[in-house]
């Protein structure tokens, strides 16, 4: 069976975040977003308590402002929370018009992250490239 984890954001800190009432299927949102999160850190190293949450609170705070960042990427984009609204693409430069598959790729496990969820999983040394010394 798989655990069912308590979300990193809520939807009032959602709502602190963007500035903007909370949707009202944000707690979904914000669920999927976790998983977003989870797929970009499945190498990443951090001590946990017994129910696998974080006990650094720099930590806390990083998976949660990259749910937050996560979400508002995705209503930005027009996206559910499925990740369907990046996967297609039309583009018109004068009088040329192309559509058609975007090319868009994921920055890291499967996921179109947000650039500012990458950041902020960058700077606390939560995503690959960071080397701890033992």
């Amino acid at each position: 069976m798989i655990a069912v984890r308590q979300p990193y954001a809520t939807p009032e800190q959602l709502a602190g975040w963007t500035g903007q009432p909370a949707p009202a299927d944000a707690e979904r949102l914000l669920a999927r977003a976790g998983e977003d999160i989870d797929s970009t850190l499945l190498a990443a190293v951090y001590p946990v308590d017994d129910d696998g949450d974080p006990l650094d609170t720099a930590i806390q705070i990083a998976l949660r402002e990259a749910t937050c960042a996560q979400v508002e990427y995705q209503l930005a984009a027009g996206d559910d929370g499925t990740g369907a609204a990046g996967q297609w693409d039309s583009v018109s430069i004068g009088p040329v018009s192309l559509s058609g598959r975007s090319s868009r790729t994921s920055t890291t496990g499967g996921v179109d992250l947000a650039p500012r969820a990458d950041r902020i999983l960058r700077r606390a040394g939560l995503t690959p490239g960071c080397v701890m010394p033992w």
